[in-house]
């Protein structure tokens, strides 16, 4: 079995954005989160564009079709996307659970005969 340039590319790509996103959570991810986006957008302009350089980009990584490499890319972008979003949930998740043990605690010492005039 041969590795190719792309698969030991696109393993770095999804160890480092996994990496990155497990361990950041303030305004840097989210800045880097942004020009990610950019970059993002950048490329899609300039594939609607310019179409067959992804068949040449693909073909210097050693992908057979440019297609195919706009699906790996995909799926990094797909990897990354789910993994914010779980990150963000948990984050979510967590803060509910904070915020309801605070109001039941409010509540039960307003509610308590101490406290009661």
């Amino acid at each position: 079995m041969t590795i190719l340039l792309i698969q030991v590319l696109l393993i770095a790509v999804v160890i480092v954005v996994a990496a990155r996103l497990l361990r950041g959570q303030g305004a840097r991810t989210q800045a880097i989160r942004r020009l990610g986006l950019l970059v993002f957008a950048a490329f899609a302009v300039w594939s609607i564009l310019v179409p067959g350089v992804w068949t040449r980009i693909a073909h210097v990584v050693g992908v057979g079709r440019g297609t195919d490499l706009v699906l790996y890319a995909l799926v990094v972008a797909f990897l990354s996307f789910t993994l914010t979003t779980y990150l963000r949930f948990r984050d979510f998740e967590a803060r509910y659970t904070k915020l309801a043990r605070r109001l039941a605690l409010d509540e039960a010492r307003a509610a308590s005969p101490e406290h009661q005039d």
